[in-house]
């Protein structure tokens, strides 16, 4: 999630710990799947080795996008560039096309801190859906977190290590069964900023803006520290509550609804905590999928061996449940879109 909503949602200290220390590029790999596959870690959780392969390569991409060689991935630093490069790849080998002629779409950054950080790009791509015109959805995560602060990396394995490979691992179901409707993947950069990424995006969209008739929005989807994913945006369109109900009947995590109404207490409403609020503000329906803050949110130990596999595999398979009900819904859904501000 955004890094400035961490004061209002009462995460403003930054822990020190002592075990996050830089590792050489090649053995980050292999050292972070053998945690994850059960070596001991100071913090880690004694999680299972997942036993079917979609989870075994969902937990690899995982440990690879959230490895001290990305350095915390934050908005314009060679480590984004180097998480840019892998999303690209993993893209490509999935064989999913970029909407236009490249994967990137590039943007401007302020720099932050004095920093160089002034250029970045979003990735995008696409699905085509069977339908070949018609509404569109848009289902998207992003790749950047906080870097490397005070000596330590900030790996953001649920924040949002884990939105970006279960867009991976929906892709390649998509790829085999393709949706009625066209499905855009959009990996954003700089939302940890202010949602830079995705506000560039609204406002030049590689597809007309009427078009896109519903937003599916993945930030931190991994940590099962509360027992529940959470679902927002169905306050703001009622249509959407009994589509998103139907999803979670068959889910195998807890979903519930929420934070979406103006009457919380400051930070638990989630309207405008990531990138789906640069399509509410264009009146287009949104789910956003995640779940509640953790120990570890915008801190050090935000890192891929405290994720449980099994938990992920439950929240990815229901965004994948969403999409495919949504999809079947899409004309009406798009209805729903309000005039913008």
């Amino acid at each position: 999630m955004t890094d400035f909503q961490s004061d209002a949602r009462g995460v403003n200290g930054r822990r020190q710990v002592g075990r996050f220390i830089r590792l050489p590029l090649g053995a980050v790999g292999a050292i972070a799947v053998a945690v994850l596959m059960g070596s001991a870690c100071a913090g880690a959780q004694p999680f299972a080795a997942p036993g079917d392969p979609e989870t075994r390569t969902m937990m690899r991409r995982l440990s690879v996008l959230a490895a001290d060689s990305m350095e915390g991935r934050r908005a314009g630093s060679a480590g984004a560039a180097r998480a840019r490069k892998w999303i690209v790849s993993e893209l490509r080998a999935i064989g999913v096309a970029p909407v236009g002629s490249g994967y990137e779409m590039p943007l401007s950054l302020r720099p932050r801190g004095g920093g160089p950080d002034t250029v970045g790009a979003n990735i995008v791509a696409r699905i085509p859906g069977t339908k070949g015109n018609g509404p569109v959805i848009v289902l998207s995560a992003h790749y950047d977190h906080l870097g490397v602060r005070d000596g330590q990396i900030f790996n953001g394995a649920d924040d949002d290590a884990s939105g970006c490979v279960a867009l991976l691992t929906i892709a390649e179901r998509l790829m085999k069964e393709r949706p009625e409707h066209d499905v855009i993947l959009a990996f954003f950069d700089a939302e940890e900023s202010g949602m830079v990424g995705s506000r560039a995006f609204a406002a030049a969209p590689p597809v007309p803006l009427e078009r896109i008739g519903l937003n599916i929005n993945l930030d931190m989807v991994g940590r099962q520290d509360g027992g529940a994913l959470w679902v927002a945006g169905t306050s703001h369109t009622a249509a959407l509550k009994p589509i998103a109900e139907s999803a979670a009947r068959s889910a195998s995590v807890q979903v519930r609804f929420g934070h979406d109404t103006k009457d919380l207490k400051p930070g638990d409403d989630w309207t405008n905590s990531s990138d789906h609020a640069s399509f509410h503000a264009k009146g287009i329906p949104f789910f956003y999928l995640g779940v509640e803050d953790h120990p570890d949110y915008h801190k050090p130990g935000d890192d891929a061996d405290k994720i449980d596999p099994v938990f992920y595999r439950g929240t990815t398979d229901f965004a994948y449940t969403l999409l495919r009900q949504s999809d079947g819904a899409l004309e009406r859904i798009a209805s729903f879109r309000r005039t913008a501000p």
